[in-house]
């Protein structure tokens, strides 16, 4: 599966499939939040079509619940067209914010370019030396190694290096962390995103005593510098 669409209208749910389908997109639908959650563990799909205005949770409390369990590419897809919904959509970290009516002309070509830049990505850093001696994501087995070797890291020290390795020199508020890595921001507070990046650092050093890619912005919060 490379689409998984989650949305409650039959007719707006057709209109995304024929559109998807008709430019060789395989798609599926979950009118649901618990299908759509079902359909994330089994089918690991590699976008997330959202709306918001789901029957049995809020969208954007499901788009946390995907970001802890994969690393798909999330668009949401949605009525709520004001600003405020759009900066809220995308400061969660979604890819795309695509409203309704929409055009299927372009919404299959923002997802074509999504699909895309999803598959040309990678995550380790630009360097001189091997890509294999600096940070390697596996995202299927959920780990990170660093110049070859497995970095033992819990379930969020994984979802926070995974994030910033995947958006080099962008820095990330700790509100921002917590809304994106953690399943339910309401289980951190602020200095628990600080203890899991500290941590995070003496783990890298454990491997390398050189490497110090995690910089701290003073009164902003975090970024991954490539070195």
């Amino acid at each position: 599966m490379q689409v998984l669409l989650v949305e409650d209208e039959p007719a707006i749910a057709d209109a995304v499939l024929y559109a998807l389908e008709s430019e060789g997109v395989a798609c599926v639908w979950a009118s649901t939040g618990e299908a759509a959650l079902r359909h994330v563990r089994d089918s690991a799909p590699k976008m997330v079509l959202l709306d918001i205005g789901l029957p049995d949770i809020n969208g954007l409390d499901l788009f946390r619940q995907i970001r802890a369990i994969s690393n798909a590419s999330i668009v949401f897809l949605t009525s709520r067209s004001s600003e405020i919904d759009q900066v809220l959509g995308l400061e969660l970290g979604a890819d795309d914010y695509i409203t309704k009516p929409f055009s299927p002309r372009v919404l299959s070509a923002r997802v074509r370019l999504q699909l895309r830049r999803d598959t040309t990505s990678h995550f380790a850093p630009h360097s001189t030396e091997p890509s294999s001696t600096l940070f390697q994501a596996d995202e299927d087995k959920r780990r990170i190694t660093l110049r070859g070797q497995l970095l033992d890291l819990s379930r969020y020290e994984y979802g926070l290096l995974l994030l910033l390795m995947q958006n080099p020199s962008r820095t990330y508020s700790r509100e921002q962390l917590m809304q994106l890595v953690w399943a339910s921001p309401d289980e951190s507070f602020d200095r628990t995103v600080d203890t899991h990046i500290k941590v995070l650092r003496q783990k890298i050093r454990a491997v390398d005593a050189s490497l110090n890619p995690i910089k701290t912005h003073r009164g902003v919060g975090y970024s991954f510098e490539p070195q």
